[in-house]
């Protein structure tokens, strides 16, 4: 490239991630670009070389810089789009012996497919610089030397240089990283709009009570220094570019070191950083020490509950984070109180500063106590967040007499949470049924029970302990509820359930409970395989709380196991639709000669066959068998003394003949199952169908006898149409 054209006015296109494009415009025309426009995501403006090179070097939200050196219109087929292509003087950008890849964004009804696109442009340019005498390039698409850019949209076709190489985002700092980290451009656009550059001019403190891997405090510290956020970087794509000025870029380079070199000398700001995580600490001091700043941060181990003011903060200064929030309804429980920790500590250690919070969750950003006056829609990769500004109230004396409180550790009336009105009416309804249960479970030695079951309206949830973990699976909310009403609700109860009961918040697993359709009850939703064993009676059993939306053990349905077990002794015994066989455990204990066990799950029968190794059993005697329950039925040709049955209420599973439905097919089953009972024998038959009624040609048939209210414990009496359970047996 020419020196005259090196100083002409280029078009370019700066992409960055979607929220932050105003911020954009106003930093390329703060570096020298001019008529900015902006796009989705992107800004489009105009510049010579060295606009460009100062915005590759400068940006600190910008993702990419493109030099744009085609535009086309009437471009919608493979034949069109080469044409198109090969009329770019490519010589004038593709050096020979250089490798190269082709980025492809967009599509057209002939044009379907980003990799095709990317080799009809790459065809053309091979094309274009054989016509011209130039070398064939190879094709690197992790590494190239040059990255070109395409866009269709439309049928209008945008051709491109990549100057940038890899996403600026990657400033070349951070190697180490801690859990989920942010984006460095992100980060800066954050500190942009919570006025750090302002508030560093002016000498304010910045503080990051859960630093993680130290992004937000090293691009504050980058900003604070005036120090170009890629002046370390490796290599930009304007260097394997034909058109590269080299001479002009590094007078920018030096430029920008020696501002970096004067802004560190200069730099007054106090910065720190505290997190818990020992590995997020080392990764963020060696982050910090690649960006040249390490100088100007102090990073603490410190938890967040403990979390001290550093000596000699000013009056006003800046509390930024990012903390988890919970891109899964299991992680709340922790959540919850982490947030209201959080607005506690603020408010008790930074009266008159700024808190700046970015979430992905902003229902927990109100666990807080505070009011944002600014929010900010932004995202986080693929997830909708937010960041709320929030200004932090200066205390008078007695809030100065709570600080010094906090930094002293005294756990006083004054410092303790504050809780809404329904979440103690909440946490008091707990203590009355731990209370009203505390006689039988002492004489049962229970520790699996329901100890709450929508018993308030305003908090529908099923809350059931198995020892010291929590199960909480939270009813669907009609349509007529609110939904950010409904969340709320369940932000108080999970506040206070850890204290209430006297366990971990880490210790306590959500569900959503919706109305399920065939198997999805059973179907996984996690991967932990994070199980844990539970004693029911003289049985061991293996449940697992989180992977599931149920647990492995119907607490419900314990007297009905209880009484299989005391019925069971010397009698064969058969358990259709067994799911982890907690029924056929009970019955071998209880002394049973032989079992047979039958369901259609492989992940249930491993499960089960994991109970029966616990308790011992001998697996020759009891036989666990993978088969729709209907077609074992009709080829079965053994006899048994006691068979228990518990179908769900509705299964479409693959793995069936057919659709199962409990109050259709139920004649059939009993009908079938009776067959196989010896005479003497008898049939347990038991449901979840809310509303279900018996077939009246049953009861003509066979003995029956309903004695569903007989199977509820005092921990499930609330609540008696959770299941019906009938006795069969042959009459005669």
């Amino acid at each position: 490239m020419t020196e005259s054209s090196q100083s002409a006015s280029l078009a370019f296109q700066a992409t960055c991630p979607k929220g932050i494009e105003s911020l954009l415009m106003e930093e390329l025309a703060s570096l020298g670009a001019t008529d900015c426009k902006a796009t989705v995501a992107g800004v489009y403006f105009k510049g010579d070389l060295a606009c460009a090179y100062r915005a590759c070097l400068w940006s600190r939200l910008a993702n990419r810089v493109i030099l744009i050196i085609a535009r086309e219109t009437l471009v919608s087929s493979a034949k069109e789009l080469y044409a198109a292509a090969m009329k770019v003087d490519w010589p004038a950008h593709v050096s020979a012996n250089k490798t190269l890849a082709v980025d492809f964004h967009g599509r057209s009804d002939e044009i379907r497919h980003t990799r095709f696109g990317a080799q009809t442009v790459k065809d053309a340019v091979v094309d274009a610089l054989a016509l011209a005498g130039v070398a064939r390039p190879n094709v690197d698409t992790k590494a190239p030397d040059l990255r070109l850019y395409a866009h269709l949209h439309r049928a209008n076709l945008t051709l491109g240089i990549d100057l940038s190489g890899d996403s600026l985002h990657r400033r070349g700092y951070r190697r180490e990283v801690g859990h989920a980290p942010l984006k460095e451009n992100l980060a800066a656009a954050l500190l942009i709009r919570a006025g750090w550059p302002e508030r560093a001019k002016a000498g304010e403190t910045l503080v990051d009570p859960l630093c993680g891997s130290g992004t937000l405090l090293i691009e504050a510290a980058l900003i604070a220094a005036d120090q170009a956020p890629n002046l370390h970087r490796e290599r930009f794509g304007f260097e394997g570019w034909a058109g590269h000025a080299r001479t002009t870029w590094l007078e920018l380079v030096r430029e920008a070191q020696a501002r970096a070199s004067i802004g560190r000398k200069r730099c007054k700001n106090a910065l720190y950083g505290f997190d818990q995580s020992p590995a997020a600490l080392s990764a963020a001091k060696a982050n910090a020490m690649r960006a040249g700043v390490p100088a100007l941060i102090t990073f603490t181990g410190q938890s967040l509950s403990q979390l001290s003011r550093p000596d000699g903060l000013a009056e006003r200064g800046l509390l930024i984070t990012n903390p988890p929030y919970g891109e899964r309804l299991g992680e709340l429980p922790e959540l919850v109180g982490l947030y209201a920790t959080l607005g506690e500590k603020a408010k008790a250690l930074f009266p008159g500063w700024t808190l700046a919070l970015f979430t992905g969750n902003p229902d927990l950003g109100h666990r807080l106590g505070l009011r944002a006056h600014k929010q900010y829609a932004l995202k986080n990769g693929a997830l909708d967040a937010k960041l709320l500004l929030m200004e932090i109230a200066a205390q008078g004396p007695a809030g100065e007499e709570r600080v010094k409180q906090e930094e002293r550790g005294q756990e006083q009336e004054s410092g303790a949470r504050v809780v809404s009105e329904n979440a103690r009416m909440f946490a008091n309804r707990l203590a009355k049924n731990q209370k009203r249960l505390k006689k039988w479970l002492k004489q049962s030695g229970e520790n699996c029970y329901r100890l709450y079951d929508a018993d308030m309206p305003e908090f529908a949830l099923a809350i059931d302990r198995y020892g010291d973990k929590v199960h909480v699976q939270e009813y669907a909310a009609p349509k007529s509820v609110n939904a950010a009403q409904a969340q709320k609700r369940l932000f108080d109860a999970l506040e206070v359930l850890p204290e209430a009961l006297g366990v971990r918040a880490g210790d306590i697993y959500v569900k959503r409970r919706e109305r399920q359709a065939g198997h999805a009850q059973y179907q996984k939703r996690d991967a932990s395989n994070e199980r844990f064993e539970v004693r029911e009676g003289s049985a061991r059993l293996w449940v697992n709380l989180r992977d599931y939306l149920d647990t492995g053990l119907f607490l419900d349905h314990r007297p009905v196991r209880r009484m299989l077990g005391e019925m069971a002794s010397g009698k064969r015994f058969l358990n259709l639709f067994c799911y982890t066989a907690t029924a056929t455990v009970q019955a071998a204990l209880g002394g049973a000669s032989d079992s047979v066990s039958v369901d259609m799950s492989n992940t249930y029968l491993e499960w089960a066959k994991d109970n029966f190794a616990l308790n011992a059993l001998d697996t020759r005697r009891h036989k666990l068998v993978r088969e729709d329950c209907f077609r074992w039925l009709e080829g079965a040709d053994t006899e048994f003394d006691l068979i228990f049955m518990d179908p769900p209420t509705f299964s479409n599973s693959k793995k069936m003949r057919d659709t199962l439905d409990v109050q259709r097919d139920h004649p059939r089953l009993i009908e079938l199952a009776m067959a196989r009972l010896a005479p003497g024998g008898i049939l347990v038959f038991s449901n979840n169908q809310r509303r279900f009624t018996l077939d009246e040609s049953l009861r003509a048939r066979f003995a029956v006898e309903e004695i569903t209210d007989k199977t509820f414990d005092p921990d499930f009496q609330r609540r008696t149409n959770l299941h019906h359970v009938f006795v069969l047996r042959h009459r005669g």
